[in-house]
């Protein structure tokens, strides 16, 4: 126990944390990118099946935009086969340029909650669970109001049969994207690029809240357990 416990251990155990952190600096970047990457890489991966999913909830719906042609599956597969069949296989994707945007929607939030902690903690010593519970779903709040006209443009590709495409291109180009966007604005002025925004953000709003609570508390929990101080108290 003692050569455990010796001056040499000691030593070589601040080298391996000091190494460990260095490590940890200069390879953030890459992690970051790879984090990203990842992202990215579940969007090209799942856009098809939103896609799908997408259409065969508003299947049978009316809507009252002109510019939207019914459509009728009979299931998953049939869905599969008659996108690929009448539009091309690349309609799969269709809103896949959005999505991409979409990936920075956490960033945005964390970003905020970061910096409404900071300016709390310059007036008072240590955060409440209410006052995490409440800027995570500022933070949250505001993400998903940044973010909501893309996911507005995003549901509308995805559902792709939309007659601004009458010869079935893929639909996510920037230039569909700048043009819904236009025509939203158009039709329904300013705020038509927030219809349903109340929905989502009882959505996502409380959950994320929920969840920068659980994550401080852990965070609290195992700098306590580990005998750390931690920098922020909560």
């Amino acid at each position: 126990m003692a050569s455990v416990l010796s001056y040499e251990s000691l030593v070589h155990a601040v080298a391996g944390a000091v190494g460990s952190v260095t490590a940890m600096t200069v390879f953030f970047p890459l992690d970051t990118a790879r984090l990203r990457l990842q992202g990215v890489v579940n969007v090209l991966l799942t856009t098809p099946l939103w896609v799908v999913n997408t259409r065969l909830k508003l299947q049978g719906a009316k809507f009252r935009n002109e510019d939207i042609v019914p459509t009728n599956y009979k299931g998953i597969i049939d869905a599969f086969h008659q996108i690929i069949r009448d539009e091309g296989i690349l309609s799969l994707w269709n809103g896949t340029f959005p999505s991409l945007l979409l990936v920075f929607n956490p960033a945005i939030q964390f970003m905020f909650y970061e910096g409404l902690k900071r300016q709390l903690l310059k007036k008072r010593m240590k955060l409440s669970s209410l006052d995490v519970f409440i800027i995570g779903a500022v933070a949250k709040a505001i993400a998903t109001t940044v973010t909501y006209p893309m996911q507005t443009v995003q549901s509308i590709l995805r559902f792709g049969r939309h007659r601004l495409n009458p010869e079935n291109r893929t639909l996510g180009s920037l230039r569909n994207v700048l043009y819904l966007l236009h025509q939203r604005i158009r039709r329904f002025g300013i705020m038509g690029l927030y219809k349903g925004l109340e929905a989502k953000l009882l959505q996502t709003v409380l959950t994320a809240a929920l969840m920068f609570l659980v994550y401080e508390k852990l965070t609290a929990a195992t700098f306590t357990v580990m005998g750390l101080k931690s920098a922020h108290k909560h």
